[in-house]
């Protein structure tokens, strides 16, 4: 589906919009859900100082205002902006920052939903879609935590190797099958059916603590990482 189709489907009334910088924002009534925020990355934008810093106060005003809607973050983004200037400037510390004020609103009743409907990667990647409530695909998503390229220079490894690994370890490959398989997307919706509907559905869902761990178990795609979790709140505890 197209950023246009998406946002006609959930918000028929209009409200979304998206910047010349990228950016979405902004809020409608999506049928049988109610009144929703909206903010986000389109159009395959790299994720900048700026551009964490301006989402980030967008979901600050959003947790001002105590409304305690849904917030959507849609996300169609490249990485991170790969320059010396936002490196310099300490674009790590805006993604965490981003990342940090999507987590608060969570914490503060703020229901946040990443909807994935392109490409993302990387530091972007993390800072928005994984750092929302839950997250949910739509098909033809393209997620990537790093490229096996980018993975090959870091671990200094054979990228013949890497391919290999990749075929048989969801938690070490890109792809939205893979992402899906190790718990981090929840849902992949059916862009058959109507977004609103699927969207209910899940807000319809208890909030409760973090299941990715679960569900990667479930889908074979970490299969150690929620016996590991559980045995370190065991020792917490004791």
């Amino acid at each position: 589906m197209t950023l246009d189709e998406i946002l006609a489907s959930l918000f028929p009334g209009g409200g979304a919009r998206v910047g010349d910088d990228g950016l979405i924002s902004g809020a409608g009534t999506i049928p049988g859900v109610g009144e929703a925020d909206v903010v986000g990355v389109a159009n395959g934008a790299a994720l900048g100082v700026e551009g964490a810093a301006r989402l980030a106060g967008m979901t600050l005003d959003i947790i001002k205002a105590g409304r305690g809607r849904p917030l959507l973050v849609l996300i169609d983004s490249d990485s991170q902006r790969m320059s010396r200037r936002d490196e310099l400037l300490g674009l790590s510390e805006y993604l965490a920052h981003l990342a940090k004020c999507l987590r608060l609103a969570e914490l503060s009743g703020v229901r946040t939903v990443g909807i994935l409907y392109g490409h993302t990667a990387a530091g972007a990647f993390i800072a928005t879609a994984l750092a929302t409530g839950v997250l949910v695909a739509l098909p033809g998503a393209n997620p990537e935590v790093m490229d096996l390229p980018s993975m090959a220079r870091v671990t200094k490894l054979p990228l013949e190797v890497l391919q290999e690994k990749a075929k048989s370890t969801p938690v070490f490959a890109p792809g939205l099958d893979n992402l899906a398989r190790t718990g981090a997307v929840r849902e992949v919706w059916d862009p058959a059916r109507p977004l609103p509907e699927q969207l209910a559905a899940l807000l319809a869902q208890p909030v409760g603590a973090d299941v990715r761990d679960e569900l990667g178990a479930q889908r074979g795609g970490r299969p150690r990482a929620q016996d590991v979790a559980r045995r370190v709140e065991a020792l917490a505890d004791g």
